[in-house]
């Protein structure tokens, strides 16, 4: 018995004692999409929150590309060492029902660190468009199928799933245009070449809704969101039922030593838990979750067979 514990006890040693100085150099967070979306924005709100009680810089690698797939893909590759991690959202767990082959599994590749919020969406339209309502865009959609379009920031992204929840909620046809990312997409429906996109984080779009450059038709949660209390939700403008609200995890390579994952998810439900930061991030439209690792696998859990049986109901797949 002895022995087995000697051996354990060396065993155990190394990784405890790295652990134990983790971190001394710089952490890279791979952003598997461009700058300018949600992804980003959170990776970023991380970076400048945690890095400070880490002592340490944390720097953002946006690798965007297939949905999210690219990035992920590096960061499951990178070395399990605690400093390369996964900043991930929605398509981490629905790319495997909408491609039809992934390179990665989001629960054997990954080891998650925290979900560290939620957040909803805002559907926008172009002022040319001429509907000022959910009502009248269901009305005006079912009588020119595939007529109005509306930019995504991918196959299989955010803003493309919750289109086509739209689309079958209300019996209707939007034509989804994707780009490679939310800002293209945003930027898209500005300059009128799209009509309609899903703003993740609202107060994103609050500029452009001011200067009548957008004009807000829902938000996709169930409840009016703080930081713009004016526009109804999706069931209050005409859409009952209506609700899409996603999330962003920060996960690392599976094989990272779980003392290094708990130091990460201590520090990050300290800071973000903190009235200060719960703030600064609910004037950007996140709601903090700031969750244990193991309440982020089962989030992971629950979001896999949700969204695989609305997936192969809807038949979403990527073009």
């Amino acid at each position: 018995m002895k022995r087995v514990l000697a051996s354990l006890l060396f065993i155990c040693t190394p990784a405890c004692a790295f652990a134990a100085d983790y971190p001394v150099k710089p952490i890279r967070i791979v952003a598997p999409f461009p700058p300018g979306g949600s992804v980003d924005l959170v990776a970023r709100l991380v970076s400048a929150d945690v890095g400070k009680v880490l002592g340490q810089q944390i720097i953002i690698d946006n690798r965007s590309g297939a949905t999210g797939m690219i990035g992920t893909e590096i960061a499951k590759n990178s070395p399990p060492d605690g400093y390369t991690l996964l900043i991930n959202t929605l398509p981490f767990v629905t790319n495997q029902f909408a491609y039809a082959k992934t390179p990665y599994d989001p629960v054997n590749d990954f080891a998650p660190v925290s979900l560290l919020a939620s957040v909803a969406s805002v559907l926008v339209s172009h002022p040319a468009l001429p509907v000022s309502s959910m009502k009248e865009l269901i009305a005006l959609a079912r009588a020119k199928p595939n007529a109005i379009t509306y930019g995504t920031a991918g196959a299989g992204s955010n803003p493309h799933i919750a289109g086509e929840l739209l689309n079958n909620l209300a019996k209707i046809k939007l034509l989804p245009v994707h780009y490679k990312g939310g800002g293209p997409a945003t930027i898209a429906t500005l300059s009128g070449e799209t009509q309609l996109y899903f703003v993740n984080a609202i107060p994103e779009a609050l500029p452009h809704l001011q200067a009548k450059r957008l004009k807000a038709l829902g938000i996709t949660d169930t409840k009016r969101n703080p930081s713009a209390p004016q526009i109804p939700t999706m069931a209050e403008a005409g859409l009952p039922g209506y609700e899409f609200v996603t999330w962003q995890i920060l996960a690392a390579p599976k094989a990272t030593p779980a003392p290094i994952v708990a130091t990460l998810n201590e520090k990050i439900r300290a800071v973000l838990k903190a009235p200060e930061a719960t703030k600064r991030w609910q004037d950007r439209g996140l709601d903090v979750i700031a969750s244990t690792p193991d309440e982020a696998a089962a989030h992971l859990a629950r979001e896999i067979k949700k969204w695989g049986a609305i997936f192969k109901a809807q038949g979403i797949r990527s073009e």
